[in-house]
């Protein structure tokens, strides 16, 4: 993979385009963002933060990282690549650098799969955000040359307007004035969601009863035309309690659950789950 460095950031402060000087980002009113010796800049306002420390925690984190790292969510990554090299050869822009944002990063690991399925031949123009410092540090160390890595929020998104190819949401918050905003026309949202099925097995072991499923019918966000919806599912066998806790640890069941429904995870040394996702392309219009 070929890539050029992302350029399309914009001041957080007042949306004015930044500029890297050195090691800092710059807007025009003088408004600076140093890049950490990690290789990541903060462009989270205090005033954009609804906690002292938002987002997911170091600890969470860690968990993302084993689990995605042990290949488990390979086939999703996969799945959504094709989508983003569909469009890529559908806009003519095979050849040309493709700019792309994964709002709610994590630690990184959706975009480096991206950047490893993309030929030479293709340049991309890549950055991660998401709103934990923690998950944006992670995803920093493990890679600092081909994306750009940012602290900041999907509601503010530092970017500049009408700059990107393309807008990757993977199981994150989406904002859809935000992702309109920073699109290109014809640009495609990429959103990642669960299925109704998704990690049943494990909700089934967790709470005492599951909620009805709501329904699944693309909400079609302001801006937006849909282009397609796949379903990616398959059967995952976790062996050993690490696997099955770093798993829970990286969810949002892992605070929804009660100590009872935790300690009946943490009991199990196997699980079957039904991996159940699907993912809903959209065009800017």
């Amino acid at each position: 993979m070929s890539s050029i460095p992302f350029k399309a950031m914009a001041c957080p402060l007042d949306g004015e385009p930044l500029e890297m000087l050195g090691s800092t980002w710059r807007c025009a009113a003088g408004h600076s963002f140093d890049i950490a010796k990690q290789g990541y800049v903060n462009l989270l306002p205090v005033q954009h933060k609804r906690s002292h420390d938002p987002g997911d925690s170091k600890a969470m984190v860690a968990a993302r990282q084993r689990f995605l790292n042990s290949g488990y969510y390979d086939a999703i990554a996969d799945a959504a690549n094709s989508i983003v090299e569909a469009h890529r050869a559908r806009s003519g822009l095979s050849h040309a650098p493709y700019s792309c944002l994964d709002a709610g990063c994590g630690e990184g690991y959706y975009l480096r799969q991206l950047a490893a399925a993309v030929s030479d031949s293709s340049p991309l123009s890549l950055m991660g955000l998401d709103i934990s410092k923690w998950a944006v540090l992670a995803a920093a160390k493990q890679e600092t040359h081909s994306a750009s890595w940012v602290v900041g929020s999907n509601a503010h998104l530092p970017v500049q307007s009408a700059a990107l190819d393309c807008v990757l949401c993977m199981f994150g918050f989406p904002v859809a004035g935000e992702f309109a905003r920073v699109l290109k026309p014809g640009g495609l949202l990429l959103q990642v969601e669960a299925g109704p099925n998704h990690l049943r097995e494990l909700r089934e072991v967790i709470y005492p009863t599951l909620k009805p499923e709501r329904s699944m019918a693309p909400n079609m966000p302001e801006g937006f035309a849909h282009q397609q919806t796949l379903s990616c599912c398959y059967e995952l066998l976790l062996e050993g309690g690490e696997k099955i806790a770093d798993l829970l640890a990286m969810t949002p069941h892992f605070y929804r659950a009660s100590a009872e429904g935790r300690a009946r995870a943490a009991a199990l040394e196997t699980l079957t789950l039904t991996v159940d996702v699907r993912l809903v392309a959209y065009l800017r219009v």
